[in-house]
């Protein structure tokens, strides 16, 4: 039993490689072919990062694994999983997921153009449709059934088909950008900050964008350089001071996705509204919203 190479990604050592004894499958980032020469000295530099991390993975690769979503999303879907949502029919969830993502706006002729080239910021506030966000999240806490947007990140367009989401007591929203935008950020009752390193960040997307998304290795390096990494720290980093509780490790942090596990718990079961009488407004108390000077630091 062993390995075979199916697929070449652009000729850059990407591929994938097949358990001829069981049929598993896995991506594998690089090859012992040579890679191309990288354009400037910040891509070689962002390309080993990569290569060293997917060098760590080599293992789980070859036991047909697949890529792990971005800490956020993997955040919001163990909190579903540890609730026992994700068993439970779509129309009757109690929790749902609703992430920034699928309110890309509609782009332009030229725009489609440069984000087939890698060249359109994705990462910028105005890529998204604010206005259409907080019209969908209001009609879900007013007990609405709404249709969210499906995008195509191949062709880079909406889809024509959408998804029903129907009425939840709790909405898990999630995005690199979910607290830019203060008529957003108002709607949320808890505000919560997943904090990993930019080398997971980076090695994550570099998985994802080539296994779901058919982009090649080149490519995804350039935009994390030119668009990504600049943007998160302008527009992204900054807007962890309006969290109320961060998680360090993401999904790995199981003390603190239990916390917050509970906390739902809780409102689910209507436990806060037994508590009105000591100062709870509708089974809830708003957490205090930190001021800009204040520190994020937490105690321990």
């Amino acid at each position: 039993m062993g390995y075979s190479w199916i697929s070449n990604r652009a000729g850059e050592g990407c591929g994938e490689w097949e358990n001829r004894g069981n049929g598993e499958r896995g991506l594998l980032l690089c090859h012992a072919r040579r890679l191309c020469v990288p354009k400037s000295r910040r891509l070689a530099a962002a390309r080993r990062g990569a290569l060293f991390w997917a060098q760590g993975r080599a293992a789980d690769v070859a036991r047909g694994s697949t890529a792990r979503p971005p800490e956020k999303s993997s955040v919001c879907s163990k909190i579903v999983q540890l609730l026992g949502q994700n068993e439970v029919d779509y129309r009757q969830k109690q929790v749902v997921i609703v992430s920034q993502d699928s309110f890309y706006r509609v782009l332009t002729s030229e725009q489609k153009s440069k984000a087939l080239k890698g060249q359109f910021n994705f990462d910028h506030p105005d890529a998204f449709d604010n206005e259409l966000i907080v019209k969908t999240l209001k009609e879900i806490t007013e007990g609405k059934t709404v249709q969210i947007p499906v995008y195509d990140f191949v062709s880079h367009s909406r889809k024509e088909e959408t998804v029903t989401v129907y009425p939840a007591d709790v909405v898990l929203f999630e995005g690199i950008l979910a607290f830019y935008s203060q008529e957003v950020r108002d709607l949320f009752r808890m505000k919560l900050f997943v904090d990993t390193d930019a080398d997971t960040r980076l090695s994550r997307r570099v998985l994802r964008d080539i296994s779901e998304r058919g982009r090649d290795l080149e490519q995804i390096l350039s935009q994390y350089i030119t668009f990504v990494k600049p943007a998160f720290e302008e527009f992204c980093l900054p807007t962890k001071k309006y969290a109320d509780v961060i998680i360090p490790r993401g999904a790995d942090n199981e003390v603190a996705i239990n916390l917050i596990v509970q906390h739902i718990q809780d409102i689910l079961n209507g436990g806060l509204s037994k508590r009105q009488s000591n100062g709870y407004l509708n089974g809830y108390t708003p957490p205090r919203q930190r001021q800009p000077s204040e520190s994020s630091s937490r105690p321990h």
